[in-house]
């Protein structure tokens, strides 16, 4: 029995030992490439555990230092989330991580992959995603001359008050930062007014009563300290801030076949890590705001969490029905619409129909 444990065993470790020098071999004969890239901001989870450390350490160590790259967050080059992937296009950068909801502006199919309301769980957000995904590959390649990599969610967007709510209802007159027009759509439809600030600008915004609240991840909004100056938070997941990862579609032509085979690999490794780690990091963004748990992150916010009621529900797929579809579905093309409600309609059982 114990010779044929250690001949198993053996023959394990020989299996092992073949693949990993296959792979090894494999990385050594990737020819030597450099890469500019562009992330998110710096001091949020999605750069600083899996944007920058996959470019500056991961794609290195796993091609044996064939291909490396020089990647920084827009934060540190000073740049706002809309411009990234016109500059993406413009080759300043072979490859950009950035929001779907800062280039949805270019146009609105980019939107139909969160549309604000339609996901209430990150189960339900991962089938959009994996639904709208081939919509998005050739949106990409079309507006920005983009090869589409990664598809991945920022902790569910919240709605953050410096005021005393305790309903959707409560919303009605107040000024809601968003970052999207989807997520203006709800904000309208809520009864209040949407006004655009940049992520980076909020705290300050909120604290000069240019707004009376906002809308961002989780985690993000702990990460940027908005607990300085939110008193309140609705739990009521009005998106999923989904982001993306592309390449510049010139650079990626231009590389061999096994360089695009080995990223086409690490990327889909990337993106489901990046899936599992917003769903564990969603719930404790709402502990540490909050205090009502402990936190892992640091010191904890002292927010008020406002669970959402049946009735916020109900009010949530009114303004879905009423206002963010109608008014997707007019921003859009017929034959978008008719992918978005083939698709993702099919599956959430919802239309998008043009007034």
């Amino acid at each position: 029995m114990f010779q044929v444990l250690t001949r198993t065993t053996a023959g394990i470790a020989l299996a092992a030992a073949v693949g990993f020098a296959a792979v090894s071999a494999s990385a050594a004969d990737l020819p030597k490439n450099a890469f500019k890239v562009v992330g998110t901001w710096g001091n949020l989870s999605n750069y600083k555990n899996h944007e920058g450390p996959f470019w500056n350490k991961t794609v290195p160590e796993h091609s044996n230092g064939a291909l490396t790259a020089h990647a920084q967050p827009l934060t540190e080059l000073g740049l706002k989330g809309f411009e990234l992937m016109r500059l993406l296009k413009l080759g300043v950068f072979d490859f950009a991580f950035g929001s779907i909801g800062y280039v949805a502006s270019e146009d609105a199919v980019f939107e139909g992959v969160d549309l604000s309301g339609i996901a209430p769980s990150i189960e339900s957000m991962h089938k959009v995603a994996e639904l709208y995904r081939p919509i998005l590959d050739k949106a990409f390649e079309k507006t920005f001359g983009a090869k589409l990599m990664i598809l991945n969610p920022f902790p569910s967007q919240l709605i953050f008050c410096n005021a005393d709510i305790k309903s959707i209802q409560d919303l009605k007159g107040k000024r809601i930062r968003g970052y999207s027009t989807t997520l203006g759509d709800f904000v309208e439809g809520a009864g209040a007014s949407s006004v655009t600030i940049s992520f980076a600008e909020v705290v300050p915004a909120l604290q000069k009563g240019v707004a009376d609240c906002g809308i961002t991840g989780t985690m993000p909004a702990y990460q940027a300290k908005w607990y300085e100056v939110i008193t309140h938070v609705l739990k009521l997941r009005v998106g999923w801030g989904m982001a993306f990862g592309a390449f510049n579609l010139k650079r990626w032509n231009q590389l061999d076949k096994a360089t695009q085979a080995f990223f086409t690999k690490e990327f889909k490794a990337l993106e489901d890590e990046m899936w599992a780690a917003t769903k564990a990091e969603d719930e404790m963004g709402i502990i540490c705001n909050t205090g009502m748990g402990k936190c892992t992150e640091g010191a904890p916010g002292h927010m008020k969490l406002v669970e959402a009621s049946a009735s916020d529900e109900k009010a949530r797929q009114k303004i879905l029905n009423d206002f963010v579809l109608k008014r997707w579905a007019n921003r859009c093309s017929d034959q978008c619409v008719k992918d978005w409600n083939d698709t993702v309609g099919k599956y959430l059982k919802l239309t998008a129909k043009a007034n």
